[in-house]
């Protein structure tokens, strides 16, 4: 297996934090472009212990080497919290407990029965405010999903832990009336955890120039 190596990913972010006009950054304000500190060994053991699954290797490497969370994609990557000796996505919508159970797709799809209710549309009001911002409870279709941020507006991606689309990208925009569908390269091939997140960082610097 290749070595996954995410040595570069706080010099590039620190550039991007040190640019002029970068705490204006809409995003950016958010996470300040700063990742907090990465995982030790024994506290990547004791959460894949208790959540039951070993985690997809790049995102496991990440955790090991870059950060816990932080700077991402639109408002950053939910950061990992110990509490009372349990592991925990901060703010994120997933149940730990869901994550050693099958996600069985590998193809898009929209569940109707996890359409969120909401008032047909009419002239320009705002019915964002309609749109819960949790998952609904005991949802089948959302186990071995990893929420890992979300774009406002109930609109999430979340890394496949276990199932046979293990290791891809998929993002949940139920809210939007599009279900859930896996992210893709340009190239058509499924995106992993390492794409998804170098394809951010690349993109961010591209329009800052860097």
């Amino acid at each position: 297996m290749t070595e996954i190596d995410w040595s570069d990913i706080r010099p590039r972010l620190a550039a991007l934090a040190a640019r002029p006009g970068a705490a204006e950054d809409y995003y950016g304000g958010w996470h300040g472009w700063k990742l907090e500190p990465p995982l030790t060994a024994a506290e990547l053991a004791e959460l894949e212990t208790q959540i039951g699954v070993e985690l997809p290797g790049d995102y496991r490497a990440f955790l090991l080497e870059a950060g816990r969370g932080g700077a991402g994609p639109s408002f950053g990557l939910f950061p990992l919290r110990r509490e009372d000796g349990r592991w925990s996505w901060e703010e994120s919508p997933t149940d730990a407990a869901t994550l050693s159970r099958l996600f069985a797709r590998i193809r898009g799809f929209t569940p109707d029965d996890y359409m969120r209710e909401r008032p047909a549309i009419s002239g320009t009001e705002d019915l964002w405010g309609e749109i819960p911002d949790e998952l609904p409870k005991d949802a089948a279709h959302s186990d071995g999903l990893l929420y890992l941020c979300h774009h406002g507006c109930a609109l999430w991606t979340a890394l496949v832990v276990s199932g046979p689309s293990r290791g891809e990208m998929w993002s949940d925009y139920c809210a939007d009336g599009e279900g859930f569908q896996p992210e893709q390269n340009p190239d058509g091939s499924r995106m992993t955890f390492t794409d998804w997140y170098r394809t951010w960082l690349a993109g961010v610097e591209a329009v800052h120039h860097l």
